[in-house]
């Protein structure tokens, strides 16, 4: 773009008239008419304007660069020479003016001028030509084209299909950015240096000449990742339990987002959706480790992280304790609560502060007889994640005890007596046996059980029952108890009998002793038969034979109109023990013997009762008519009988009689006449009045 011909024109003349002024001597000289550097749009004319001094057809010479494009003499005849692959574009004027006609990208240069005349030396002056185009379809591409993290380098390129940078200015997110340790701007171009995700985001490049401006943006994606995992078990807690439900998440930051996957015990787990596992009822066997692997596919790194899951599982039912004997002198607690998981800690803090155990604990102590530990509750301490819990053991010695015995017949028709000796103990009592002054062991003819607490006599002699005295000891490490066993032949100790209302069954019950050996009863009747009826007996007879560990019997049908007697009989085997006391049901012919008995015993008692009644009423009497003899006419005695009936019914209840009269009830009390007069003289005795009678009518 050249300045208005005004100047041009105006500048010349200052020129001339400076060369005037200087003479005809004056050396050669050539200036630009306008700037000497000159902007241009391709496409456009341009010419490069000069002035000189005024010497007679100076001979120009027009460089690009290093390179004469034009030749000329001022005001000459000839054409100017221009050069062959220019002459399109290049004229030179007459006045030495350098034209460009439509003047092209390729003309951007440096032109110089030289003006020559012999005589006057030379003179020179030089112009920048830049020629511009019109920005079109300015485009920016990376290099390469995707970037990850920590890579050496990432540029931006850009390219135009025309265009001519003066200015170029490269920005991220808005702000400029200049050549520094993380970018190089260069020419046609922007170098991130070691690109790392936070230069993600939009870039924009704006260039610029003196004729246009163009703006290109473009966003860049710096992949990273996968950082390091996050995993998170939800809910939060140290430990789950077994049915319960849990979910693993695993997270990671990267760009693209990683993919997660989840495995457990070297294999991989299905059923992971953006990184979170879901477990539902989940057991024991799933507690451990999981891990999770995070890849990014596009920057084909990966990481894994892991995480312990406990499931705890609590153990089936109660901690149990109990105590044992070692070598009968030690006491072994032992407390157990098996299964679990993690098993359960226990511990006796009354015994130890440094034992524990998982699942099964046991804690020895010496014991002794009197020891503290006897009737000590000693407390074992379950300890588990999910509960505490925890149980109690009483050691004890022996308690006192009464030994127990069974009798038995075997196949081979022997008698089998079994005695038990049994003492509350804990840890169980051991007992041991002797006969008379020699320990028992097993045998033949006696055997011991295994659990010691059973003597088994064999084929048992009932005749010589007299001299077996046994011995059983219980003892534990806190102590012993023992008992003295002396076995009793066969033998009823006690014997009832109880009819029903209408008195045609009769129940016969009996108590045996704790040590006599009966391995039956014979229960015997005297009396009409049970068949018929007609048919009677004096004489007893075994009417049913029940088993040794029978107490009672049932005996129907009767005649309640019919006597009848029972008594039972205990045996062993063939030996025979004493029969119970005989009892009587039915009007028969009598009173039975308890029954006479109690009347021979009342009758005594009555009379002496009666007796002593009669004094009273006599002296009652024999007072009351010595009050009356001052005041009142004599009475004489009035004999009073008083008769005493003891009715028996029909049918008494065995050993029973019906309780004596009242006989307070004839008492009356004495008459206000009869009460003492204050003292007199007596007159003389009297005749003493007759004795009351008394008499008893006893009706049987």
């Amino acid at each position: 773009m050249t300045r208005p011909a005004e100047n041009v024109r105006l500048k010349a003349i200052l020129l001339l008239v400076f060369w005037c002024s200087q003479g005809a001597d004056s050396q050669l000289w050539v200036e630009p008419v306008g700037p000497t550097k000159v902007d241009a749009l391709a496409g456009s004319n341009v010419t490069l304007a000069v002035t000189f001094s005024d010497v007679t057809q100076p001979a120009i010479t027009w460089f690009m660069g290093a390179f004469p494009v034009a030749t000329y003499i001022i005001n000459s005849t000839t054409q100017p020479d221009v050069a062959e692959n220019a002459s399109a574009v290049v004229k030179v004027d007459p006045r030495g003016y350098l034209t460009f006609h439509r003047v092209s990208l390729l003309y951007t240069s440096t032109y110089t001028l030289e003006v020559t005349k012999s005589g006057f030396g030379e003179a020179s002056v030089t112009f920048t030509l830049n020629v511009f185009e019109r920005f079109q379809d300015v485009v920016v591409r990376p290099q390469p084209d995707t970037t990850v993290e920590g890579a050496e380098n990432f540029t931006l390129l850009y390219s135009m299909r025309e265009g001519v940078v003066m200015q170029q200015a490269w920005f991220f997110n808005g702000k400029a950015i200049n050549t520094d340790s993380h970018y190089l701007v260069r020419q046609r171009s922007l170098v991130i240096l070691k690109p790392h995700r936070n230069d993600t985001g939009p870039y924009a490049l704006v260039l610029s000449n003196p004729f246009s401006e163009a703006t290109a943006n473009m966003t860049v994606i710096v992949r990273y990742g996968p950082d390091e995992p996050r995993l998170e078990a939800r809910p939060a807690r140290p430990f789950y339990v077994a049915g319960g439900s849990l979910s693993l998440s695993c997270q990671a930051e990267g760009l693209p987002k990683p993919t997660a996957k989840w495995s457990f015990s070297g294999e991989e787990l299905p059923g992971s959706s953006g990184g979170v596992l879901n477990l539902t009822d989940v057991q024991t066997s799933q507690g451990g480790t999981y891990t999770c692997n995070v890849i990014n596919p596009e920057t084909k790194k990966e990481r894994q992280e892991s995480i312990d899951v406990n499931i705890y599982e609590i153990p089936s039912g109660s901690p149990a304790c109990s105590v044992h004997a070692v070598n009968s002198v030690d006491l072994q607690y032992l407390c157990e609560w098996f299964g679990g998981t993690p098993p359960a800690q226990l511990s006796f803090p009354a015994l130890s502060n440094s034992s524990s155990a998982a699942g099964n604990l046991s804690v020895t102590v010496a014991a002794a007889a009197g020891s503290d530990l006897d009737w000590k509750t000693v407390t074992c301490t379950a300890e588990h994640p999910i509960r505490q819990d925890g149980c109690n053991i009483t050691a004890r010695s022996p308690d006192e005890f009464v030994p127990a015995m069974t009798t038995t017949v075997d196949d081979d028709g022997k008698i089998v007596v079994a005695i038990y000796c049994v003492s509350e103990a804990s840890p169980p009592a051991v007992v041991s046996w002797s006969r008379g002054d020699g320990a028992l062991a097993g045998g033949v003819e006696h055997a011991v059980s295994a659990d010691t607490t059973q003597l088994l006599l064999r084929d048992y002699n009932v005749s010589n029952f007299l001299l077996h005295s046994y011995t059983c000891v219980a003892r534990n490490p806190l102590g012993s108890t023992r008992q003295e066993i002396q076995l009793r032949g066969p033998e009823i100790s006690a014997s009832s009998l109880f009819p029903n209302s209408d008195g045609t069954i009769i129940t016969l019950t009996w108590e045996v002793p704790p040590m006599s050996v009966v391995t039956g009863f014979d229960v015997q009747m005297k009396g009409p038969e049970l068949e018929d009826g007609k048919r009677n007996s004096d004489e007893y007879r075994t009417i049913l034979q029940k088993p040794g560990s029978a107490r009672s019997a049932d005996i129907l049908p009767l005649e309640p109109k019919s006597t009848y007697k029972f008594r039972v009989i205990p045996t062993a085997r063939t030996t025979a023990g004493e029969p119970t006391e005989v009892h009587r049901i039915g009007p028969g012919n009598g009173l039975s013997g308890p029954a006479i008995a109690g009347i021979a015993a009342g009758i005594p008692c009555s009379l002496l009762f009666l007796l002593l009644l009669g004094l009273l009423i006599y002296f009652a009497i024999y007072y009351r008519k010595k009050g009356q003899q001052a005041r009142y006419p004599v009475q004489r005695a009035v004999e009073k009988v008083i008769v005493t009936h003891i009715d028996h019914p029909h049918h008494l209840p065995d050993g029973e009689i019906k309780p004596l009269p009242a006989y307070n009830r004839f008492l009356q009390a004495p008459s206000e006449k009869s009460l003492a007069l204050p003292e007199f003289v007596p007159p003389p005795p009297r005749p003493r009045p007759p004795q009351p009678h008394v008499r008893t009518a006893t009706r049987v």
